[in-house]
């Protein structure tokens, strides 16, 4: 496993290059006039290999942000003005902004369910000083149900006479 290296590309491809075999290429290509296949294949391997791996554009995730993705940008701070967002934007700035974007609403929503919290202990609190309970409300919904269900069976009754 000495001679190999492991070199992860952003695509999730693992590539396997025997580092060896490009020195020796580079040897056998200084002593010799005429490479043997062997350093040929090597030297391919290499250039390609170079060529992939040299060009960091090859690797950039880039798209266009949307209308959405403008205004998380906006909104998160990363840019002052809609003019100032670049018409290609990398993957990474763009998860950045919404992931700074779902973190302040996480906060806000937090924020918003203490301040529910507190607002219905303090209303449970003033009922409970006024005697309203849930018993009494519902003892009294019960009552009325029960008026209005004998107003209607009298009401049937009569119109059946």
């Amino acid at each position: 496993m000495a001679g190999f290296r492991f070199l992860t590309a952003t695509w999730g491809l693992r590539v396997l290059w025997r580092s060896h075999h490009i020195a020796e290429a580079e040897i056998l290509t200084q002593t010799s006039k005429v490479p043997s296949n062997k350093a040929k294949s090597a030297m391919t391997q290499g250039l390609v290999f170079q060529r992939a791996f040299s060009d960091r554009s090859i690797f950039r995730n880039e798209r266009r942000p949307t209308e959405f993705d403008k205004k998380i940008l906006l909104w998160t701070g990363r840019f002052k003005k809609k003019e100032d967002i670049p018409p290609l934007l990398s993957i990474e700035v763009l998860k950045a902004a919404q992931n700074q974007l779902r973190i302040r609403i996480c906060y806000i929503m937090i924020a918003l369910t203490l301040l529910g919290c507190v607002a219905m202990v303090i209303f449970g609190k003033q009922a409970a000083k006024r005697g309203d309970t849930l018993l009494k409300r519902n003892a009294e919904k019960k009552a009325k149900w029960r008026d209005e269900g004998q107003l209607e069976q009298e009401l049937s009754a009569g119109k059946t006479e």
